[in-house]
């Protein structure tokens, strides 16, 4: 995502356009993917429930090693991006809460660590950097009143630019603040395939959408989504302990950056991933832990893609 001087030095686009200019800049491009969105889909067992009430607490982390460079759809030669290697560990704690059977209210407060390897353009030489800080903050509302079950629910609020944007070893599009402040907007539906089968499915997707530009700076438009299925009838593995698979695939799609910080000839991205998982509950503690694998992905010009990501969630309701 992160971009090289010259372009730097072009004037901004519109929403959407795409510079021939950009496209046609000579040298090697800077550039990662990131596809960070995708933690912020949950599994079927994290969406509201008859049951649930009160609040629950949660902590999730999950790991991505951005250290191949991807051209289309297909591997390229390192040497066409000066950027290496970025290696992120995110770590988010929240609650989630209901209000009543129709209503309720999420807040997420990330904090990212991120190591950052790239050539620096002025010497040639390698230059790496390390950066761990707040994150910005997401506050969301969730409507469930659709149905008695809460199986379908809409979900609607806004991310705060309160993640660190200024951090003068990475670009704008490697920081972990965008600096913007982004509307939410997303839905999931749970439903069970038939009353003989035993198996549940559901699918859930995410938007953001930037609504301003912060020192020559709009991310893209983003849309995360998951869809999965699931046994209804959960292995138990010891007193009280349930242990059930999960297995999903994550999508998620984005539009190339906007302004004159921005590089859209090198963002802009769609992929596809399975992630097969385990949802492990006892009492009022669960554990949803998964692990991804793209099985397709197209980026715009040159972008640095990981392999696999891991994320893992450990919630207690109270």
């Amino acid at each position: 995502m992160t971009m090289s001087t010259r372009s730097k030095a072009i004037a901004a686009l519109p929403l959407g356009a795409l510079s021939l200019a950009l496209m046609t800049l000579p040298g090697n491009a800077n550039a990662c993917a990131c596809g960070c969105g995708l933690f912020e889909v949950g599994t079927g067992g994290q969406l509201p429930t008859t049951t649930q009430s009160g609040i629950t607490l949660f902590a999730q982390f999950a790991y991505l090693d951005q250290n191949q460079n991807w051209s289309g759809s297909s591997s390229a030669p390192a040497a066409a991006n000066s950027d290496k290697d970025i290696r992120t560990l995110f770590q988010t704690v929240g609650l989630e809460t209901q209000f009543n059977r129709d209503w309720g209210m999420r807040i997420e407060v990330p904090y990212w660590q991120r190591h950052f390897s790239t050539t620096d353009e002025d010497t040639g030489n390698p230059a790496a950097f390390n950066r761990g800080a707040l994150g910005d903050i997401r506050l969301m509302g969730t409507y469930t009143g659709f149905s008695a079950d809460r199986s379908t629910g809409l979900q609607f609020g806004v991310k705060l630019p309160t993640g660190d944007w200024t951090y003068r070893g990475f670009d704008r599009d490697t920081e972990i603040g965008t600096g913007t402040t982004d509307l939410i907007v997303g839905g999931f539906h749970r439903w069970n395939f038939g009353s003989g089968t035993g198996w549940s499915g559901f699918v859930q997707g995410t938007a953001l959408l930037p609504t301003d530009t912060r020192a020559g700076y709009r991310p893209g438009d983003e849309l995360d989504a998951s869809v999965g299925i699931y046994p209804g009838a959960s292995w138990t593995i010891a007193r009280g302990m349930r242990l059930t698979p999960i297995l999903q695939a994550l999508l998620a799609w984005r539009s190339p950056d906007y302004g004159i910080h921005a590089d859209p000839a090198n963002t802009g991205l769609a992929r596809v991933l399975l992630a097969p998982g385990l949802e492990l509950q006892w009492r009022r503690l669960r554990l949803d832990a998964s692990v991804a694998r793209p099985v397709y992905q197209h980026v715009r010009g040159n972008q640095l893609i990981g392999q696999w990501q891991g994320s893992m969630t450990v919630s207690y309701g109270l």
